[in-house]
């Protein structure tokens, strides 16, 4: 009986996962590692310093920031905060890269007369050669579309309502960018809470000891129930205020790229 003939695996699928899959996936990646080896390095050891040398003094644990981070929940609250934080990042760094367009007049149409239907058509096939970097910009998509409006109906008013349309779907593809952000944020609350559940039923375990005389367990165990309810509580806020900045951003940006187009193109076709 022959054996198998060994063949190399087809990964041709892993070069067309979408690009900001790969981003989110490296970014959770790399959130899980170095939030990992901050706990490995720096949290846990000094919390297990801190337990034992209070327990050897005979007093209570103190309220230092790595007794209150060093649980499993809080752990996972860190690492998913970071990794908000870099999707946040990168969507508010592609917001200003984009900004720098605005204050340029891309098409250099003259000022002093209204562009033929043929002016507009070379300015447009013009835009279509830019690089993918500024021809997938809000500005720049926005622009084509009311061009193309424009040229095909040689209506000002059909070529403004295709400007607010495109603006819109820009804004609408944008908010729908922040499922992931928005998810994480509802995520992180529902694992403290998770850890509150575990802290709790991790002391009712202990309450027959507690009536004996010895609440140490308990009392542990109620530092995770509350410690891992405070820290999710504090990301979340943190979250939700860099969630809503974000989406200023964004609104301004749409705001502005109608204004632009207003400015440069259609306020010259009724000169």
């Amino acid at each position: 009986m022959s054996a198998k003939k060994w063949s190399r695996p087809n990964l041709d699928f892993l070069t067309q996962l979408p690009r900001g899959f790969v981003v989110q996936l490296g970014g959770l990646l790399g959130s899980i590692i170095l939030v990992h080896l901050f706990y490995l390095v720096y949290i846990r050891p000094i919390a297990a310093g801190l337990i034992a040398a209070a327990a050897e003094a005979g007093t209570s644990v103190p309220r230092a920031m790595p007794i209150v981070l060093k649980d499993y929940e809080q752990e996972i609250c860190l690492m998913l905060m970071l990794w908000a934080m870099l999707l946040i990042g990168q969507k508010i760094y592609r917001i200003i890269q984009q900004r720098y367009i605005l204050d340029a007049d891309i098409l250099g149409l003259p000022g002093d007369e209204v562009p033929s239907v043929a002016e507009i058509k070379e300015k447009l096939s013009t835009l279509g050669a830019l690089e993918a970097g500024i021809l997938d910009t809000v500005v720049v998509k926005t622009l084509m579309s009311v061009m193309r409006r424009y040229c095909s109906t040689g209506d000002l008013q059909s070529a403004a309502e295709a400007c607010i349309a495109a603006a819109d779907n820009e804004a609408s593809r944008m908010e729908s960018g922040l499922s992931m952000i928005r998810y994480i944020i509802w995520a992180i609350p529902s694992i403290g809470f998770i850890g509150t559940v575990r802290g709790i039923g991790n002391a009712l375990s202990e309450a027959q000891l507690a009536l004996q005389g010895d609440i140490a367990g308990m009392t542990e165990s109620l530092g995770i129930a509350f410690n891992s309810t405070l820290v999710a509580l504090l990301i979340s806020i943190l979250l939700m205020l860099l969630v809503h900045q974000l989406q200023e951003m964004q609104d301004s940006l749409v705001l502005e790229t109608e204004e632009y187009c207003d400015r440069i193109f259609l306020a010259r076709l009724h000169l």
